[in-house]
Parts: structure tokens; C-alpha cells; sequence
């Protein structure tokens, strides 16, 4: 296009230069000579250069030229600044590429849909998050039985298909068969037959899970993800077909899923394997879910046929909920369970992104780090437009001439903003590689414990989108300034006064964006203080249990088909065997561990009291099973009576330690020691012993009322019971240990591996390490928020530095007079300091109440500490202080040196 233009200007003055001589041959012709005749046609034609001019002009892709004269003026003019190219890129490159790797996990987390064929068309029955076995009314239900979901899936047309998976992930132990050696862990789901097809998921090698592999009776059939096949197994082709041993029992690899396929819910540690949900009762015997009405444990997810209208597909749906419930209720419900039946809803959910547990979880910590990210980006704004404003100003002859000369002011308007946004595209692309790294720092934070994360750390296409838009709007953002400051530019002012300082007004603007850097920064630290205060807090609080010295090792057991014989011989064995390590000093198990993201619990009745409270409530509690040695092993103390001992076997009296909080909620002015309760009668257990309270599972609030009782103690018609048979199988084994042991972790696999194969280990880590995973998300976010206070603080302190330094060189002059006048150095460095200690706090004056108002915001974040925490406003205001004494010192020693006489002659 362009050299289609410079042959059209060519073209033109040729045609000009060819009617020029056509006139002169004329008056040549007519008697004049040969310069006369020349003079005269270029009199006659008029002024050629105007023309050429005019004709230029005239075009419509002028703009498009004069634009790219402004491109290659401004690159000229940045790269004979290498110093302030290189920091203001450097400055732009870290604020927008925390942007970037920021909103990398908000796009993964809460924007991007599941790999899955018109994921618009995804609608959950639910949206709560209820894992992972649960009875009774729910209100909000989103958690459901597997009769409850074949009576839906079948009474509701509306859906062109509705699929439905386990709430909770379970862990398989599996092997190849006919190869030796110990099993290995791998996350698996159980999914209904239709689950691939309702996703449009085929297989990349193989086929899917079918409906007819979804029936009583069917071949065992599994489908390994894509990752699996990939890590552990080389993608080898002869695993499709082959035979595994998930759980104790053969299942026949039929497929691989695609390599983007991650399940139905963005987690981490997604499935490895899928089983059909009729396969649930051939892994988990006795203790099979699939058909017991009362046990809510799956997940449903249907695709609706186009056209249908959501909100009457929900009221249909809890139409169908109640008929159902009421059904299950009996021929004759009671009033009680008609009011809780007519109670009972189910929301639809769009369901593109999957289940949202991510997104639940993260949400708020997320829109908390896009909201300080995006500060720290605004004060990198305001210190490159600090920066721009002193080259405009440096620049204003070269400005002013121009504008005498002629040039329109809204040329030197777009060629700032050319320059300012060329050095925001350039600060964008080094952003990118900054948000790389970023994002993998981030995920390594977010996910401390997960061996996989299915996010990617490169960036995608809408995030390169983001970043590109982002760098756009930095752009103009911190060129507007500069841009208005050139076209104020006063020609006859500037030339009749290039070298004089022009007093404080100049300056206005870069003082402005000074004291917003130091509001904003402010801001930015106090929020850091308080989210790192309420880390520690959460962290060094008393959890009613000692992690010093204490291991933890995760299992998975397979004792599906166990006896209470068999599994009490396993047992016995881990008791004696345990110990015996080298370096264990004690050794125990149970049911789960403090602060693993377990819990259990159920209504209990209690000897002597009636069913239901005065307020018409009933008794609960959480619970758990321990094996002897349990509370000295992870160090929760004995306050009164005994601990679950040897004495506690199958056969002797039930009894069960409680904590203090059970005490002071059924027992407040009674001896506790005693007295009996139980799960389904009243007197299955006796209290024999007082523990103090452990936090289990919430690190923020109080410790809830719990009971312990010994493994494999109950009733007959207990072990009939799949909840409560399975609650005899351990899932967590505490140890410990000395200080000086050493390896252990092999020495533990060994050991349990040879008391029983079925016994998988999944994880060995140090109790420390169980407790801290608990934190990740907010560790997550005070990190972050520290990150970009101090940095922020940094840009600040830089910003600050540059408006003293640069006021300094300005006032040159002045300053030489007033040292010739008799003003000591001390009094000339306290000038400069106290200028820059004003701006500073008068930052402080917007920042106080901003950080005040704001930090309320993080009310629901912070625990042990308040919003309006003094201690942290005043380490952030006096930290900030002290930044601005070393910025404006600095400038300020530097103007006491002046010598009077030189900066005289500069004048």
C-alpha cells in the first residue's frame, strides 16, 4: 500500500513536471528564452511544493503514514533512551504479567468450560458441594443415591441423557496382572454407563464406557485416562485389552480418554480410572452404596435437549424429588416428614465448567488477587507516566519549535501516545514470559500437596488475549498525561524561558501521581500485613495436638470380603509390628486423622434422654475410630478417666473417649464418666475417658463435640450396615518418631506391605506437612499480596525517588542561589526531604482510609486479627515512611553538594 502511494505522489509530480514543460515549450514558442519561459510557466502554474502538498494530503491513507512516521519516530526515540526503555519495560513487564498469571488461574478456575462437545448444554441437578456420603434431607439437595438418580433420569424427557459419578474421589490400588510387585495408588471414579457419551468423550484408543458395561452381571471393564497411559505405562498399546487388578479384583482395560479430559470437575489429582457404577459392589463388597435408597454419594450431570426451558425442567425435577421422597417416606409419611419433604429443592446449574469446587473454593482469594495485581499494575502506570511527563518536559524546546513551525498539536498528542503504548506492548511481551513463571509459582502455591494439576502454566490464546488487551490499556492509561502536558506546550513561553525552572505548577501532575503511588501502596501493604497475620494465626493457634516429631502415613485398604476375624488379625498386627521400626517411638491408627480433610459424624442417642432436645433438635456428633495409643501418639492429652487401650477387643464392653466440647454440650454439670450413648440404641457405649479438643476439621472455628471408639466394636446387626462396616477400615496411620530417624518412608511401605498387600500406601508425609496443606489458599494469598505490597512499595519508592532526583536537577539554579545566600547544606537537604515527606503523606492522608474501608473487604479472609488492626496500619504507614526518607534523602544530599558558582553558570 505504501509504495502504491509513493508511486501515486511519483506519478503526480511527473505529471506536474510534464505540464510545466508543455508551458515553457509554449512560451519558448512564443519568443521567450529559455530561463524567462521557465520562470514564467512556473509563475503561471502557481507554487508546485503547495500542490505535491495538497495532493498528499487529499489521500485517505494519510493517517495510516503519518502513523507509521510516528512508529518509527518513537522506536527511534526509545532506543536512544536505552536506560529509561529498559526500566519502564522492566516496570510494565512486572505489573502486567502478575495481571496475566492471575487472571491465567481466574480463566482456568472460574471461566473456562470442560473439554467436552456443546458444554452450554450442561445442566448439574445442584449446586452445593455436599461430599461424600450423607443421609437424610439436604434442603439444597445436590448430592444423590443411585435409586434417586435412575428415578430422575428416567421421569424427566427434558434431558437428552443424564449421567451420573461419585461425589468423592475414591483411591484404587492397582496392578497389572500376571506382573509382580506391590500395587500402585491411582485416584479413580465410579461413572454411570452414559457418563462418556453425555460428554461427547471418545476414546483416543479403544472405546468408553457403554451402558451395557453399566448393568448387573456385566464383564468388569475400566477406562485409564490419557496421563496414566502416558506416565505410567509409555503409552503402550497392549494396555488396551490387558487385564488389571484395581482393588482385589480383574477389570479389562477397554480405552484411553483423550489427553485434555480431566473428568467431570476441574480438581487436582483427577481420575486416573473410571469403573462403571455397577462395578461399586464387586471393589467395595458388603459395603456397597449403589443400592441403598438413604445414601446420597453421586453427582448428576444431563445435557438438556435444545429448546428446552430451563426453569420449567428445575420445577419438574423437584416435582419429581418430592413424589420421590414421599414414596420413600411410606404409605403414610408423618407431618414431620411431609413439612421436611415440602422443604426439599433442587437448583439447575449450568454446568459447562464442570463441578464447581474449584471455584467455590478459590473465588473470592482470586478476585482478591486481580484486585491487588491490578493495583500494583496502576502504580507501574503512574510511575511510567512520571517518567514520560520529565522527558516531555525535558523535551518542551524541541515541542515548542515544532508547534512555531507549524505542526499541529494533535500530531505531538498521538505521537506521545504512540510512544506510550509501543512501550506497553513491549512491556506486555516481556509481561508473558514474567506470567510463565508466575503461573507456575502460583499453582505450585495453590496446590502444594497435588502431584497434578490439570491447568496449564503456558498461556493460552484468551490469556495472550488478555495480556494483549491489557497492555493496550496501559497504553493510553499512562499516556494520557504526558499527552495532555504536550499539547499545552506555550511556544513563545518555552523559547523566551527554555533553562528557567518554572516553579512548582510544572510538576503538579508528577506529584500527583507521587502521592497516588504512596495511597496505593499503602493500601496494597496493609492488606499483605493482615492476610499474613491471619496466616500465622491460623497456623500457631492450639489445635489440641502435637505435629512435632509426628508422621503420617495415608492408606488405602482393600478389604473388601474381610471378616471381622481376618481384619482384626491385620490389625494386631500393625500394633506390634509399627513399633518395631526403627527410629518409631509410638505407633497408632484410625479411622482419619486430624486436619485431613475428613469427617464423620451422625446422630446419637444418649441413655436416659429423650430423642429430640427442649428446642425439638436431636443429639449429633462427629466421631472416630481409634486402635490404642492413638491420643499419646499424635499428642492430644487425657484429662480425665482412660484412653481406648489393649483391653478395648471386639468382644469385651463397648466404650468410647469424648472431648471436652461433647462434655459441655450433653453433659454440663455431670459427671461424664459413665454415662452411656450410642449410634442406633442407647447404651452401646460407655464413656470412659475425657480428651481436650482437637480441631479435626475446621482450622477457623471451634472444636466440634467428637466421640472415639475401637475398631471392630459392634453389634452383629451393625456389620449389616454398609456405613458402619465400613468405618472398621483404617485410612491413616500416625507415627512417632525420633529426631534422628532417617528413611523412613521405605522402611513404612515395606512394613505394611508385608502385614497385608490389600494395604496400599498412598502418601507418607510429616503431620507438620498435613496440617500446613490446610492453609494452601491462604498461604496462596498472603504470599501473593506480600509479593505485590513490596512490590508496589518498590515502584513507589523508585516513583518518588525520580520526582525529587528530577525536581533536584530542575532547581539547579534556584538552589546555587540560595546556597550563595547564606542557606546551609543541611537546610537545602531538609527542603528536598521534606518535599518528598509531604507528598508522602499526603499519600498516606487518601491511603489510611482507603486501606481501612478496604481491608474490611477481607473480613471473611483473615482469622485472629481484625480489619482495623492499629499494629499493621502502623507497620505499613511507618515502613512507607521510611522508603520515602531513603527516596528523598538520597536527591537530598545530592542538592547540598551543588557548588553555588557552577550552577550559576548553567544558568
Amino acid at each position: 500500500m505504501f509504495k502504491r502511494r509513493k508511486r501515486s505522489q511519483q506519478d503526480f509530480s511527473e505529471e506536474l513536471k510534464a505540464h510545466l514543460a508543455l508551458e515553457a515549450d509554449q512560451l519558448r514558442k512564443e519568443g521567450l528564452g529559455e530561463r524567462d519561459a521557465g520562470d514564467a510557466a512556473h509563475r503561471k502554474f502557481g507554487n508546485i511544493v503547495s500542490a505535491e502538498e495538497t495532493f498528499y494530503e487529499a489521500s485517505r491513507w494519510i493517517w495510516l503514514e503519518q502513523l507509521r512516521q510516528d512508529i518509527r519516530y518513537s522506536f527511534r526515540q526509545l532506543r536512544q533512551s536505552k536506560g529509561f526503555t529498559s526500566v519502564a519495560v522492566l516496570t510494565l513487564a512486572l505489573g502486567i504479567g502478575a495481571n496475566t498469571s492471575v487472571f491465567s488461574l481466574v480463566h482456568a478456575v472460574m471461566l473456562q468450560n470442560l473439554p467436552v462437545v456443546n458444554p452450554a448444554q450442561l445442566f448439574r441437578l445442584g449446586d452445593g458441594g455436599n461430599c461424600c456420603v450423607i443421609g437424610g434431607y439436604q434442603g439444597r439437595f445436590s448430592i444423590y443415591s443411585y435409586p434417586l438418580y435412575l428415578y430422575l433420569r428416567d421421569h424427566t424427557p427434558e434431558f437428552e441423557s443424564m449421567a451420573a459419578f461419585q461425589a468423592g474421589l475414591p483411591h484404587f490400588s492397582v496392578r497389572r496382572a500376571g506382573v509382580q510387585g506391590l500395587p500402585d495408588p491411582f485416584v479413580g471414579d465410579f461413572v454411570s454407563g452414559n457418563y462418556f457419551s453425555m460428554f461427547g468423550i471418545r476414546a483416543v484408543a479403544g472405546r468408553t464406557i457403554q451402558p451395557d458395561d453399566d448393568r448387573v452381571n456385566a464383564p468388569n471393564v475400566a477406562v485409564m485416562s490419557y496421563r496414566a497411559w502416558q506416565q505410567h505405562y509409555a503409552l503402550d498399546p497392549s494396555v488396551i485389552g490387558s487385564t488389571f487388578v484395581i482393588s482385589g479384583s480383574n477389570f479389562t482395560i477397554v480405552g484411553v480418554t483423550p489427553p485434555g479430559f480431566f473428568g467431570d470437575t476441574l480438581r487436582s489429582d483427577p481420575p486416573d480410572f473410571w469403573l462403571p457404577l455397577a462395578a461399586e459392589p464387586v471393589v467395595r463388597g458388603q459395603n456397597s452404596l449403589l443400592h441403598r435408597s438413604d445414601d446420597y454419594w453421586l453427582y448428576i450431570i444431563g445435557r438438556l435437549k435444545v429448546g428446552a426451558n430451563p426453569s420449567k425442567v428445575e420445577a419438574e425435577v423437584n416435582l419429581e424429588l418430592k413424589q420421590w421422597l414421599v414414596a420413600q417416606a411410606g404409605s403414610d409419611p408423618s407431618e414431620k416428614d411431609r413439612q421436611s419433604v415440602a422443604k426439599q429443592h433442587i437448583t439447575l446449574a449450568p454446568a459447562g465448567g464442570g463441578v464447581a469446587h474449584l471455584q467455590e473454593g478459590y473465588a473470592d482469594g482470586l478476585r482478591l488477587l486481580m484486585t491487588a495485581s491490578g493495583l500494583v499494575l496502576l502504580i507501574a502506570c503512574a510511575n511510567i507516566a512520571n517518567l514520560l511527563l520529565a522527558r516531555r518536559t525535558a523535551g518542551r524546546i524541541q515541542g515548542s519549535i515544532r508547534l512555531a513551525l507549524g505542526a499541529p498539536r494533535h500530531r505531538l498528542i498521538r505521537q506521545t501516545l504512540v510512544e506510550s503504548l509501543l512501550l506497553a506492548l513491549l512491556g506486555g511481551a516481556a509481561g508473558i514470559f514474567v506470567a510463565f513463571a508466575g503461573t507456575r509459582a502460583i499453582l505450585m502455591l495453590a496446590f502444594r500437596d497435588a502431584s497434578y494439576v490439570p491447568i496449564q502454566a503456558s498461556p493460552s490464546l484468551p490469556v495472550m488475549g488478555f495480556a494483549f488487551l491489557l497492555s493496550l490499556v496501559t497504553g493510553i492509561v499512562f499516556g494520557a498525561v504526558p499527552a495532555w502536558i504536550s499539547a499545552r506546550f506555550d511556544p513563545a513561553e518555552a523559547l523566551r524561558g527554555a533553562n528557567r525552572s518554572t516553579g512548582n505548577r510544572s510538576t503538579l501532575p508528577q506529584k500527583s501521581l507521587v502521592v497516588l503511588q504512596a495511597a496505593l501502596s499503602l493500601v496494597l501493604l496493609v492488606y499483605a500485613g493482615l492476610l499474613t497475620k491471619s496466616l500465622r494465626n491460623l497456623e500457631h493457634q492450639q489445635y489440641g495436638f502435637d505435629t512435632t516429631g509426628r508422621v503420617m502415613v495415608r492408606v488405602q485398604p482393600a478389604f473388601a470380603g474381610y471378616s471381622p476375624e481376618r481384619l482384626q488379625g491385620v490389625y494386631r498386627q500393625l500394633e506390634q509390628r509399627l513399633p518395631q521400626i526403627s527410629g518409631v517411638r509410638s505407633a497408632s491408627f484410625a479411622l482419619y486423622s486430624p486436619m485431613n480433610d475428613m469427617n464423620w459424624s451422625s446422630g446419637i442417642v444418649i441413655e436416659g434422654r429423650p430423642p429430640r432436645d427442649a428446642g425439638g433438635h436431636g443429639y449429633s456428633s462427629s466421631w472416630d475410630r481409634v486402635s490404642p495409643g492413638y491420643f499419646e501418639t499424635i499428642g492430644t492429652r487425657l484429662l480425665r478417666g482412660r484412653a481406648i487401650d489393649d483391653r478395648d477387643t471386639p468382644n469385651s464392653r463397648f466404650v468410647a473417649v469424648v472431648n471436652q466440647t461433647f462434655v459441655k454440650k450433653y453433659f454440663p454439670n455431670e459427671e461424664p464418666l459413665g454415662k452411656r450413648f450410642g449410634l442406633q440404641q442407647p447404651g452401646d457405649y460407655e464413656i470412659v475417658g475425657v480428651v481436650e479438643d482437637a480441631k479435626y476439621i475446621d482450622a477457623r472455628g471451634a472444636a466440634w463435640p467428637t466421640f472415639f471408639i475401637p475398631f471392630l466394636q459392634m453389634t452383629p446387626s451393625d456389620w449389616t450396615k454398609s456405613g458402619l462396616a465400613r468405618s472398621n477400615y483404617i485410612e491413616d496411620i500416625q507415627l512417632r518418631v525420633a529426631a534422628s530417624a532417617k528413611d523412613l518412608e521405605q522402611s513404612i511401605r515395606r512394613t505394611i506391605a508385608e502385614i497385608d498387600p490389600n494395604l496400599t500406601v498412598l502418601k507418607v508425609r510429616s503431620f507438620s506437612d498435613q496440617l500446613s496443606g490446610n492453609f494452601n489458599r491462604e498461604r496462596l494469598l498472603a504470599r501473593l499480596t506480600a509479593l505485590f505490597g513490596f512490590l508496589a512499595l518498590a515502584v513507589a519508592s523508585v516513583g518518588l525517588y525520580g520526582i525529587t532526583a528530577y525536581s533536584v536537577v530542575r532547581r539547579t539554579s534556584e538552589i546555587g542561589v540560595r546556597i550563595a545566600l547564606g542557606a546551609s547544606r543541611s537546610d537545602v537537604a531538609g527542603m528536598v526531604v521534606r518535599s518528598a515527606l509531604l507528598q508522602t503523606a499526603l499519600g498516606l492522608a487518601i491511603g489510611i482510609p482507603a486501606a481501612i474501608a478496604g481491608a474490611r473487604v477481607l473480613a471473611n479472609q483473615l482469622y485472629g486479627i481484625q480489619p482495623t488492626d492499629p499494629l499493621m496500619l502502623g507497620l505499613a504507614t511507618l515502613l512507607l515512611a521510611a522508603c520515602a526518607l531513603v527516596a528523598g534523602l538520597i536527591p537530598g544530599l545530592r542538592a547540598a553538594s551543588i557548588d553555588p558558582i557552577r550552577a550559576l553558570r548553567t544558568e
